[in-house]
């Protein structure tokens, strides 16, 4: 097919003819945009380093709770296959999640493991458990420390888990005495909100005033030797492993 050559003049005269009769330029494509950013997908993380939490299955809720009961009782694989009639292989399929095991396989577990059936599915059913306290309205604890002008007051409380985590508001009084014989289970952080206090753990001393953290080993003895400044308030957390 032949093509026609335009002049120079031809061709001025056709663009000026355009621009008359309003006719618009095609306008570049926008370049799409990137799915990700769509799909406004990015996740972030905390600065803590507690491994993530990811949506189980059923077969990898009941293998990880048949092993935590397992281990909970100090029995070998070995052992616990043997007591419910299975294959120490069977059973390490079900604890890796690699099956899904019958009603007789579990009820047979059970029965060996001395727990009732629904407990297998607790993990996969569990609620994530939040305690809400106003302000002012934490429960007021009787403690050994109240007798000294010490006053705990409980913000909140784990409902499940094999942690308890009981986070305080204590509160020393004008007239609070010194007692560094505290001694309990677990793992213990306070905080300091106001006032001032030389702190004992063991055999050293640790003075603290608002915005100093200590976190130590609860089962040495400890408490405030010395109240510098009262009245005072702290954030006590004490962690242990639930009874």
């Amino acid at each position: 097919m032949a093509t026609t050559r335009l002049t120079s003049k031809q061709l001025r005269e056709r663009a000026e003819a355009r621009q008359r009769s309003g006719s618009p330029r095609a306008k570049p494509a926008k370049p799409a945009k990137d799915a990700a950013v769509d799909k406004n997908d990015d996740t972030y993380a905390t600065g803590s380093n507690a491994p993530t939490t990811g949506e189980l299955n059923l077969e990898v809720s009941i293998g990880r709770r048949v092993r935590h009961l397992r281990q909970r009782l100090q029995l070998t694989a070995t052992e616990l296959a043997a007591e419910a009639g299975l294959s120490p292989g069977m059973l390490s399929k079900i604890e890796n999640g690699g099956t899904s095991p019958s009603l007789s396989t579990l009820r047979a577990l059970a029965r060996a493991l001395n727990v009732p059936m629904t407990s297998f599915f607790a993990d996969f059913e569990e609620r994530r458990d939040c305690s809400y306290v106003h302000a002012g309205q934490g429960v007021s604890i009787e403690r050994r420390g109240t007798k000294a002008g010490h006053r705990y007051e409980l913000l909140g409380h784990s409902l499940a888990g094999d942690i308890v985590v009981e986070p305080y508001l204590i509160t020393l009084s004008e007239d609070a005495n010194p007692y560094t014989q505290f001694q309990h289970d677990g793992m213990e952080f306070i905080f300091m909100l106001s006032g001032k206090v030389i702190y004992r753990h063991a055999d050293k001393l640790y003075p603290m005033g608002p915005g100093d953290a200590l976190f130590f080993d609860a089962g040495a003895p400890h408490g405030p030797e010395e109240l510098i400044d009262r009245p005072m308030t702290y954030l006590s957390i004490i962690i242990y492993p639930r009874p």
